[in-house]
């Protein structure tokens, strides 16, 4: 299930579009789960309980650490998980540390 700030929820088909453009999908399932039940393309994995602390580290460090470039407050980020309950309190996380 899939979470956007302005489409709380979206379509597989709806994020295959969005990642068309410049937005960034992140994936708040624990790392076991994509080991099981595969990752999806293009998408990092910040396992929701790490997100917090992911979402407020130096940029440089959030590279090395994801090999992608940290986004802005501004930047379109796309949540996802299991279930939607993950996404949803990803997106409540984002929201409150000033990601719009």
């Amino acid at each position: 299930s899939l979470c956007a700030g302005g489409a709380p929820s979206l379509s597989y088909r709806e994020l295959k579009d969005l990642k068309k453009t410049n937005v960034l999908h992140i994936d708040v399932r624990e790392r076991w789960e994509i080991d099981r039940f595969g990752k999806i393309p293009e998408s990092i994995n910040i396992p929701l309980g790490e997100l917090v602390e992911a979402l407020q580290m130096d940029p440089m460090e959030f590279k090395e650490q994801y090999n992608q470039k940290m986004p802005s407050k501004s930047d379109p980020v796309v949540f996802s998980c299991l279930a939607g309950t993950r996404s949803k309190q990803a997106l409540g996380f984002a929201m409150s540390l000033g990601f719009s």
